[in-house]
């Protein structure tokens, strides 16, 4: 039986594939520098059975594992075959005999960087540090998306949440408040920018609240002439105003037992602002025309997208109304401040047998989404008709492209002096350079290799 050494679990360590045993120790002296561990393979099978028995956060790797060979066969077969096993796990290629575009090839199937022997001692330790800082970074948000994803979970088995969906953080919080609240028979106002789902928060609170079963009315204030606003919340009597041929109930006696929903409550008039903080008081009013009395039983919500203590300071809200209304607020970011939640939404709104391609995710990601869920869910019903093939490309969104960021030819890339500026502020270090110039990898090495750009 093996004994297996407990390693410490907060040290940072790398494989290094390579049957070279010079070319291991002084890696290993190098990587000591930094107070990172090394593990040592002299062979493919070696490393892959260093991989599988305990953590590795970064492998660097040989392409050439024969004397008599400079083909690099050996070393995109032992590329290929940790990345079945660990595909997040990031590879460094070193090697003094591969040709360039077989480098290239293994970048583009997500090699994390390529390196020439003999390597510059600092260009290897920034593309290792930079490769674990990101490793450990991308193992946190991992972390933290399994957590909230549990969260998610747990709510929806505890709560009604109506189909909403949503992966940040804020969303996350929100909606386990609207949850926690809508027990409580008081009012609540909803706040936040049109077309960031509003409507979709009120909802969650009735489903989950003590009249669940009774009726859930909605209005919308802004969407109604304002002298007709009044008939339209408490009723009005045959006669009352021109064209009321007969007498009619309003949303309030609509409601009654269960809850309304007073959308843009901002654009409420005076006279209706009145009535309303009649009825959150005592649960009464008057038909508009009629002076008889009614009784409801209403749970009250009201959203809005303005800034209702502006209103007040100007004389447009009555500030008694808007703390009846304010007992509860729940504040509903805009989605350019929650991207987790974009491209989940996309998803959500994809019909049967369409898809995103990898840039149009980029491109919904890069969008600051002015019209919010309510811009996003046309864009992809509009790419859904334009695709090709039932996968979804950047052009198809109808998004504005952001500028670029570095100086271009006119072939709007990168042009000479902007890579090697670039290449020299990252010391030569090809991810770093590339995120500069707002570039993958992959599409940095073509530059290079179509404008005879070295990196030594």
């Amino acid at each position: 039986m093996r004994c297996r050494i407990r390693q410490n679990t907060t040290m940072r360590t790398i494989l290094v594939i390579d049957d070279n045993p010079a070319v291991v120790t002084a890696l290993e002296v190098l990587f000591s520098l930094r107070d990172i561990r090394t593990l040592r393979a002299a062979t493919p099978d070696e490393g892959l059975a260093a991989i599988e028995r305990e953590r590795v956060d970064l492998v660097v790797q040989d392409m050439n594992f024969h004397a008599d060979t400079t083909s690099g066969e050996d070393g995109i077969a032992l590329f290929r075959a940790i990345r079945e096993r660990q595909p997040d796990l990031p590879v460094i290629l070193l090697t003094a005999w591969t040709h360039l575009e077989t480098a290239i090839e293994l970048v583009k199937a997500g090699a994390a960087d390529y390196l020439a022997k003999p390597w510059d001692d600092n260009k290897l330790l920034a593309s290792v540090e930079n490769l674990l800082e990101l490793g450990e970074s991308t193992r946190e948000v991992s972390k933290l998306r399994g957590e909230r994803r549990a969260n998610r979970n747990a709510l929806q088995r505890k709560f009604d949440l109506r189909g909403i969906v949503f992966a940040s953080s804020a969303m996350e919080r929100l909606v386990e408040l609207a949850c926690q609240v809508a027990r409580a028979d008081a009012p609540v106002l909803i706040t936040g920018p049109n077309g960031a789902g509003k409507e979709r928060i009120a909802e969650i609170v009735h489903y989950n609240s003590a009249v669940k079963d009774g009726p859930f009315v909605q209005v919308n204030c802004g969407a109604l002439p304002t002298d007709l606003i009044e008939a339209e919340l408490f009723g009005a009597e045959a006669g009352a105003y021109t064209g009321a041929n007969k007498a009619r109930e309003g949303r309030f006696e609509a409601a009654d037992g269960g809850t309304l929903l007073l959308d843009e409550i901002a654009n409420l008039p005076p006279t209706g602002q009145m009535k309303l903080l009649r009825v959150l008081e005592t649960g009464q009013f008057e038909r508009l025309g009629s002076s008889k009395t009614r009784q409801v039983k209403v749970r009250v919500l009201s959203a809005t997208n303005a800034d209702l203590v502006q209103m007040i300071h100007q004389g447009r809200f009555r500030e008694d109304l808007f703390y009846r209304l304010n007992v509860i607020e729940l504040n509903l970011p805009p989605l350019m401040t929650r991207p987790d939640d974009i491209v989940p939404l996309a998803e959500a709104f994809l019909p049967d047998g369409v898809s995103l391609g990898d840039e149009a995710r980029s491109a919904l990601q890069s969008h600051s989404w002015p019209g919010n869920v309510r811009e996003l869910k046309n864009s992809i019903q509009r790419a859904s008709l334009l695709c090709r093939d039932g996968v979804i490309q950047p052009g198809d969104l109808g998004l504005v492209a952001r500028a670029p960021a570095v100086r271009t030819t006119g072939d709007a890339e990168p042009d000479r002096a902007a890579i090697e500026t670039a290449l020299a502020r990252a010391r030569g270090v090809i991810s770093q350079a590339a995120a500069e110039l707002g570039l993958s990898r992959q599409a940095l090495y073509r530059r290079m290799e179509k404008l005879s750009i070295s990196n030594t």
